[in-house]
C-alpha cells in the first residue's frame, strides 16, 4: 500500500497554533480568538500585533510602551538605506524588502557569535519583532519614493503606525478616511494561520535559524502572485479591462483562453473571505472621499460577473488592489504592503515555533529511477 500524496500539503495538519483560525461556524477568521473584523473595527494596528504576540490585547500601559518602542526603531539605517540604494530600480521591489530585512539581521546579529547564539531567546525574538514591525514601513515607504525619484522623508513621533506609514510615504499628512482605510487593511492581512509565507517562516524557524533569516524566507514567499502578488494582478486585470462595459467580453475572452483570474477565490474559505466586507467597506469610502465612483462601478461590475458565472467569491486582495491604488500607492508597492503587514503574524509564529520546536522535516515518494550504477564503477 503505497502513502497518501496530498500535494501542497492540501488537508494536512502538520502542528497545533493558538495564533489564529478561520470558525467555520461564523465563517470569521479569529485572531487570538477575536473575529478580525471587529479587531479592524475598534483597535490600532500596533494593539493587533501586541495581540499577536503575545495572546491578549494590551493595556492602556502595555500599548504606550510598544508605541515608544515602535517609534524608537522607525527610521530608515544609514546602512540598509545604502543597500537599498544598490538595488537595481528594474527590481520588483519585494526584492528591495527582501534584501533590506537581511540586511538589518545582519547588522542586528553582529557579534551574536556562533549560529545558535543567533537564534535568540524569546525576549531577543520579541525585541527584534518589535525592530522590524517598525523598520518595515520606512523601507517600504521609501522604495515607493526612490522608484519616483524622491528622497525619504523621515518619520514623525506625533503619528501612530497607520499614519505615519503614509506620511513617510507621500511626505504629507493623509485624511483620516485615508489612514482608517490603510489600518483596516494591515490589520486584516496582519495573520492567517499556516499559509504559504508564514509556514515558510516556521520550517526555517525549526532549524533554529535566526528570525530575520525566518522573515527573509517568508518575504520569498509572499512575492509569488499565487501567495502575496495577487493584489498587485487585481489591479493589472482592472485596468486591462477598463469600464463596466467591457467585462462581460473581457470575461468570455479570458475563461476561453483558461486564464486564473486573481482575486477571487480562497483554499481555506468556501463561502466568501471574511475579511472582504471590511476591506470594500474601507473601499467604498475611499472611492468617496476621492470622487472616484467608476473604481467602485468597475469593481462591482466584474464581481458580479464572475460570481454569477464560477460561483467564486472574492478573496481579500480583490477590495485591497483598488484600495491601495486610490491611497496613491504604486501597484508594484502593494504586495510590500502585505510584507508590512504580515510581519507580525510570522514573527508570532517564528516565538510560537521556538517555543516548543521540533525540526519540520517531511517525507517524499522516490518516483526515479530504481537503484543503478554507472558503468565501469566497481557495481557496474
Amino acid at each position: 500500500m503505497t502513502d497518501e500524496i496530498r500535494r501542497g500539503l492540501a488537508g494536512v495538519v502538520v502542528d497545533e497554533t493558538a495564533i489564529s483560525k478561520v470558525n467555520p461556524e461564523t465563517n470569521s477568521l479569529l485572531y487570538r480568538g477575536y473575529p478580525v473584523q471587529e479587531l479592524a473595527e475598534t483597535q490600532p494596528f500596533e494593539a493587533v500585533a501586541h495581540l499577536l504576540w503575545h495572546g491578549e490585547l494590551p493595556t492602556g500601559d502595555e500599548l504606550a510602551a510598544l508605541r515608544a518602542e515602535e517609534r524608537r526603531h522607525r527610521p530608515l539605517a544609514p546602512d540598509v538605506k545604502a543597500i537599498v540604494d544598490l538595488t537595481s530600480l528594474g527590481a520588483h521591489p519585494m526584492d528591495e524588502v527582501r534584501t533590506a530585512v537581511s540586511a538589518l539581521g545582519a547588522d542586528d546579529l553582529a557579534g551574536t557569535g556562533t549560529v545558535l547564539d543567533a537564534s535568540g531567546s524569546h525576549d531577543d525574538n520579541l525585541a527584534r519583532s518589535v525592530r522590524l514591525f517598525a523598520a518595515l514601513p520606512a523601507i517600504v515607504a521609501y522604495g515607493q519614493r526612490r522608484r519616483r525619484g524622491l528622497g525619504p522623508v523621515h518619520p514623525r513621533d506625533d503619528l501612530d503606525y497607520a499614519a505615519n506609514f503614509l506620511w513617510m510615504t507621500f511626505g504629507e499628512e493623509a485624511d483620516p478616511v485615508v489612514v482608517s482605510a490603510f489600518e483596516r487593511s494591515m490589520i486584516l492581512y496582519a495573520e492567517h494561520s499556516f499559509n504559504a509565507s508564514t509556514f515558510t517562516a516556521r520550517v526555517v524557524a525549526s532549524t533554529l535559524s535566526d528570525l530575520y533569516s525566518a522573515v527573509t524566507a517568508a518575504i520569498g514567499a509572499l512575492k509569488g502572485p499565487l501567495h502575496g502578488g495577487a493584489n498587485e494582478a487585481v489591479m493589472h486585470v482592472l485596468r486591462e479591462i477598463g469600464t463596466p462595459d467591457e467585462v462581460g467580453p473581457w470575461l468570455d475572452r479570458a475563461l476561453a483562453e483558461k486564464r486564473r483570474i486573481m482575486g477571487f477565490g480562497h483554499r481555506v474559505y468556501k463561502n466568501g473571505d471574511s475579511r472582504v466586507p471590511t476591506m470594500k467597506h474601507a473601499l467604498v469610502a475611499l472611492a468617496e472621499h476621492v470622487g472616484r465612483p467608476d473604481v467602485l462601478a468597475l469593481s462591482d461590475a466584474l464581481e458580479r460577473e464572475f460570481v454569477a458565472r464560477k460561483g467564486i467569491h472574492p478573496n481579500l486582495d480583490y477590495p485591497s488592489g483598488p484600495a491601495y491604488d486610490l491611497m496613491g500607492f504604486d501597484t508594484a508597492t502593494f504586495t510590500p504592503l502585505f510584507a508590512a503587514a504580515r510581519v507580525t503574524g510570522w514573527t508570532a509564529h517564528i516565538l510560537e515555533q521556538q517555543a516548543a520546536n521540533a525540526l519540520i522535516r517531511p517525507l517524499s515518494a522516490y518516483v526515479g529511477p530504481d537503484e543503478r550504477h554507472v558503468p565501469g564503477s566497481a557495481g557496474g
